[in-house]
């Protein structure tokens, strides 16, 4: 997902790694999101917005056992280059059984 996340691909992840329902954060706005087509809307506002980056830096199961932790540093393409922030962020994810994500939350 993190592949194509940063890409004009991007929206190739969404029926392949998202669940039909997915719960997801809209930090534009700071609410959250549901389903699919609330997702890919908001990530086209992201990219008319600038050119949003995600580098993974590390994956690991959180605390539960339940839900897989991504540590990434975020950043942002304009027309002066790549800016990436100094800290990292982590990107929760809930999974259902057919392994599409579920849920995602940021934390600091």
């Amino acid at each position: 997902m993190y592949e194509v996340f940063s890409t004009d691909e991007r929206d190739a992840f969404v029926p392949h790694c998202l669940s039909p329902d997915v719960d997801w954060p809209n930090m534009l706005d700071g609410v959250r999101v549901h389903g699919r087509e609330a997702v890919r809307a908001y990530r086209a506002r992201q990219f008319a917005a600038g050119h949003p980056l995600v580098r993974l830096e590390g994956l690991r199961l959180d605390g539960d056992g339940e839900a897989v932790v991504a540590t990434v540093r975020t950043g942002m393409r304009d027309a002066s280059g790549e800016r990436w922030a100094k800290g990292t962020v982590e990107h929760v994810y809930r999974f259902a059984g057919d392994g599409l994500v579920t849920r995602m939350d940021v934390r600091p």
